[in-house]
């Protein structure tokens, strides 16, 4: 195991806030297609800005009025979504 990620720092430690970011995925899955997130064009640039949109109205109200769920976890799930858009695509290369 020496020089392994160690996977639990994230998934035990942090259960909380993942289960509310898997909450924002769920809503979505349902809103649209499981996995359809993956295939949006310009996905980097809008999960970017959308990202940034919940980071800017979370100091004046908690929770997004759409889904019932935290800003913050749409910012996590926002910025998940960009960064494994980012490796997929670096891989292409």
């Amino acid at each position: 195991d020496a020089g392994k990620s160690m996977m639990s720092l994230v998934v035990m430690d942090m259960n909380l806030a993942l289960a509310q970011v898997a909450a924002v995925a769920t809503y979505g899955a349902r809103k649209y297609t499981r996995g359809g997130w993956l295939h949006v064009e310009d996905g980097q640039e809008r999960y970017t800005d959308a990202m940034l949109r919940h980071l800017l109205k979370e100091p004046n109200e908690l929770c997004d009025p759409d889904t019932g769920i935290e800003h913050a976890a749409h910012v996590a799930w926002n910025a998940l979504a960009r960064l494994q858009l980012l490796i997929l695509n670096s891989q292409k290369d």
